[in-house]
Formats: C-alpha cells, sequence, structure tokens
C-alpha cells in the first residue's frame, strides 16, 4: 500500500472517472458526492473505491477532503487479486443462502452477488444484545442461524415503573431486522438479543443504501404490520410514528 496526504477540498476521486486504487482512511474527513449532492460521510475511519475495482465500472461517487488527512490506497491490479480471490470463496459460501432470503428475491442476480461481496458476519452468545433502542443505526442484519428476539419499551410510557420490555417478534433464518430505522432515518426502534447462539449476516449504512434500495419499498410495507402489532401490545402506534 502507499500513503496518499490530501488537502481540503482536494478531490480523492470523481465520479464517472475509471478506477484506479482502492482506499482506506487513516485520518480525515470526506464527503460522498453523488451528481453534486452530498449523501454522506467518512469520519477519520472507514474504506472506499471498491465498486469500480470489483465491477470494472466507473466512480459511483466523488470524494471530496474536508480537513487535512491521510489514506493508504491499494492499486488496482494488487486489489482485484486479493479481493476477487477472497469473494470468491465467500460467494461459493452464501450464494445459495441469499438465493433463500424472501426480501432480495427482488434483486438481479447480479445485485444478489454484490451484496454477498459487502457483507459481514457476526457470531453471537445467548442473551447478548445485537442492537439498542434508542440508538443511532449504522447496519442491517439477516439471520443465518439462530433466533433473534424484538424487544421494544413504549416510548408514551417512558417514566412509567411498569414500562418493561416486551417482545414484539422473533427472526429465524432468512429474516432480518435493524432495516426500520435505515428506512426512516430515525434512531432504533427496538432492541434485538440472540436466543441461543446465532450468526447474523451485517450489511454497513453505505452498502444499504447503494445496493438495497429496491428493497425499500417492500420494507416500507412492513412499518404497516410493525405499526399494528404496537397498536394490539401499547394501544398506541406513536413509537414509530414520532
Amino acid at each position: 500500500m502507499f500513503e496518499l496526504r490530501v488537502q481540503p477540498q482536494e478531490h480523492v476521486i470523481d465520479q464517472g472517472d475509471d478506477g484506479d486504487n482502492f482506499y482506506v482512511i487513516e485520518r480525515g474527513v470526506y464527503d460522498i458526492v453523488v451528481r453534486g449532492t452530498c449523501v454522506g460521510q467518512y469520519d477519520n475511519k472507514g474504506s472506499f473505491g471498491e465498486l469500480a475495482l470489483m465491477y470494472n465500472t466507473p466512480r459511483a461517487a466523488t470524494i471530496i477532503a474536508t480537513t487535512e488527512g491521510a489514506l493508504w490506497g491499494l492499486d488496482r491490479a494488487t486489489f482485484r487479486r486479493l479481493i476477487v480471490k477472497n469473494n470468491y470463496k465467500k460467494r461459493r459460501m452464501y450464494e445459495t443462502f441469499i438465493e433463500s432470503v424472501p426480501l432480495l428475491k427482488s434483486l438481479e442476480l447480479s445485485e444478489r452477488m454484490k451484496i454477498v461481496d459487502v457483507l459481514g458476519a457476526k457470531s453471537l452468545q445467548d442473551g447478548e444484545q445485537i442492537i439498542m433502542q434508542g440508538d443511532k443505526a449504522d447496519c442491517f442484519f439477516i439471520v443465518e442461524s439462530g433466533e433473534v428476539k424484538i424487544m421494544m419499551k413504549s416510548k408514551t410510557k417512558a417514566d412509567q415503573q411498569d414500562n418493561t420490555e416486551v417482545e414484539i417478534a422473533r427472526c429465524t433464518k432468512g429474516q432480518y431486522f435493524g432495516e426500520l430505522a435505515l428506512v426512516t432515518n430515525k434512531p432504533r426502534a427496538a432492541s434485538a438479543y440472540a436466543v441461543g447462539e446465532v450468526k447474523c449476516l451485517v450489511i454497513d449504512v453505505q452498502a444499504f443504501e447503494r445496493l438495497l434500495g429496491p428493497c425499500k419499498e417492500i420494507m416500507k410495507r412492513n412499518i404497516a404490520h410493525y405499526e399494528e402489532q404496537l397498536v394490539a401490545l401499547f394501544g398506541s402506534s406513536m413509537d414509530l410514528r414520532d
């Protein structure tokens, strides 16, 4: 890898250009700009530039340094040799599982394979908390094995003593959770806990925005179902609306 020092307002990559390097952030703040609009930011951590190298497509966004910073770059040939080899194994491992996830059936095969490329994996023990109600959302989960229970405290009873967590749903293999906060851009509406040993696949918020756009409508349809459950449990759906 080679070091690249950048200054404020310097363009690291420009949308539409051919991809030459993959970058890992050592320090600095970088705006993600798509067609002139800032859609996100990397703040002293993260990496970018992999999509154009993996799929031989033009750069999907412009990355502009907003502070002085340092990056570590990896050239296209080295990146492809390392990553493509690794992703081939990963695709073989997760291909069948991803095909079985109902949510992803609306995607093209090539889109599903891109999701495999950005997946992370997380193993959890019985009772371990996966997400916490009220936290800022940074990722989305698909259950690979085991069971996850979704628990919620009522915000309308926040200062009452009987405001204990209530189980509102269970997720098993192929089901997903954590999407609501990403669709509504609000804090986590509920907490999630492992029941027994659990394996989850994790997709971070940037990859979610980039790759799961076509699935968002399906996810939005679920909001009405969630609201019905809350009315039955708490007598109100305010917890999702405010």
